[in-house]
C-alpha cells in the first residue's frame, strides 16, 4: 500500500517531516500581504494644475539664480535714479560756483565738486535720467524695427526675404557709432534726446532683425502653425498669434543686452561732444569734462564712469540670466 502522510491539527508541519506544500522543515514559504495601493495609483501624476509654459519654466529657473536678483536690484536702482532723482538729492545739478572748484567732499556733498564747481553727486544722480532714457527708447525702437523686418523676411520668404536680407546687410556693414557721429554732425544745431534715439535706432536694428528672422524660420514649420493654417487662420494671425510669441525668447535676450549697448553709445557720443547738448546732464558729458582734471582730481572722473559701468553691467548680467533660463541647452551645460 502507498505510504500516507498525516499532518498536525495546525496544518503547519507533517508527521513525516514534510509541510503541506511539500517543503522541508525550515523552508516555509512567506507570502507578503496584498498591497491595497494599486500600481496605477502609484504611477499617477497629479494633473490638477495647468502645465508650465516656456515663460513659467524660465521664471522658475530665474528665481533660483543669484545673478538675476543682483542684476535686477541694480537695474531697479538705475530706473529709480532716472525716474525720481529728487528722492536721492535735493541739490540742483546745474547750479555751479567756481569758488567751489575741485573742493573735496563735505557735508551734503559726498562726492565733492568738479572743475566748474558743480556737485558731482547730484550730477551723477541726474545723469542716470538721460542715459537710461536713451537706452530704453533706443532699444524699443530697434526691437520694433528689427522684429517687423526680420519676421516678414523669415515668414514670407521669396523676394521679400531677399530684399530685406540685402537691406540688413547694407546697414549691418555700417558701424553704429561711426554712422551716429556722421549723422549727428549734420544735426549739430538740433541735438536733443529724441535725435540721439532716432539715430541710434535707425542704425541699430540689424542684429535683432537677423535674430528674429532665424527664430521665425525655426518656428514657422512647427505643427501648431500647420494646424492654424489648416483651420483657415490668416497669415497675419499666424505670424502675430502663433509664430512671434514662440520666437520671442532670443529677441528678449538680445534686447536686454542691447539696452546696455545703447547706453554706452549715448555716452560715447556725449563724450565726443556730438551727443546730448551740454544743458542736459549725462554721464558721457561729465566724463568728457573730467578729462581736464584727471591728473589732479581723478575722482571727478571716477564717479560718473563707475555709475555708467555698473548700469551697463547690470543689463548684461540680466541678459545672461534670461538667456540661460530660456535656453534649455544652456541649463544643461
Amino acid at each position: 500500500m502507498p505510504e500516507t502522510h498525516t499532518f498536525d491539527k495546525d496544518n503547519t508541519s507533517p508527521a513525516a517531516g514534510l509541510g503541506p506544500d511539500g517543503e522541508l522543515p525550515g523552508q516555509h514559504r512567506y507570502v507578503a500581504a496584498t498591497d491595497e495601493t494599486g500600481l496605477g495609483a502609484v504611477d499617477a501624476v497629479a494633473d490638477e494644475s495647468a502645465p508650465r509654459g516656456v515663460w513659467g519654466e524660465a521664471w522658475l529657473q530665474l528665481r533660483k539664480r543669484p545673478l538675476f536678483w543682483v542684476s535686477g536690484a541694480m537695474i531697479a536702482l538705475a530706473v529709480a535714479l532716472a525716474a525720481f532723482p529728487q528722492l536721492f538729492t535735493s541739490v540742483d545739478p546745474t547750479h555751479c560756483e567756481l569758488i567751489q572748484s575741485l573742493e573735496p567732499p563735505s557735508k551734503g556733498h559726498p562726492f565733492g565738486f568738479d572743475r566748474q564747481g558743480c556737485d558731482i553727486y547730484a550730477r551723477t544722480i541726474y545723469g542716470a535720467r538721460a542715459s537710461v532714457t536713451v537706452g530704453v527708447l533706443s532699444t524699443l525702437m530697434v526691437t520694433i524695427l528689427g522684429t517687423i523686418i526680420g519676421s516678414l523676411a523669415g515668414f514670407l520668404g521669396g523676394w521679400v526675404d531677399a530684399i530685406n536680407s540685402r537691406l540688413t546687410d547694407i546697414f549691418f556693414a555700417i558701424p553704429l557709432v561711426l554712422a551716429a557721429i556722421v549723422v549727428m554732425q549734420m544735426f549739430k544745431d538740433h541735438r536733443n534726446l529724441i535725435t540721439v534715439v532716432v539715430v541710434l535706432g535707425v542704425f541699430g536694428w540689424t542684429s535683432i532683425a537677423r535674430i528674429t528672422r532665424g527664430a521665425v524660420l525655426s518656428v514657422k514649420n512647427e505643427e501648431f502653425v500647420t494646424a492654424a493654417r489648416a483651420v483657415g487662420a490668416s497669415r497675419f494671425r499666424m505670424l502675430a498669434s502663433h509664430i512671434l510669441p514662440n520666437a520671442a525668447a532670443p529677441i528678449i535676450v538680445y534686447a536686454t543686452v542691447a539696452l546696455g549697448t545703447f547706453i554706452v553709445a549715448e555716452a560715447t557720443l556725449s563724450f565726443l561732444g556730438i551727443g546730448l547738448p551740454p544743458t542736459i546732464v549725462s554721464w558721457g558729458g561729465d566724463i568728457s569734462k573730467a578729462q581736464a582734471s584727471l591728473r589732479t582730481a581723478p575722482m571727478v572722473l571716477f564717479y560718473p564712469a563707475t555709475a555708467l559701468a555698473l548700469t551697463v553691467l547690470s543689463f548684461i548680467m540680466m541678459g545672461d540670466a534670461v538667456r540661460d533660463a530660456l535656453d534649455p541647452k544652456a541649463r544643461k551645460r
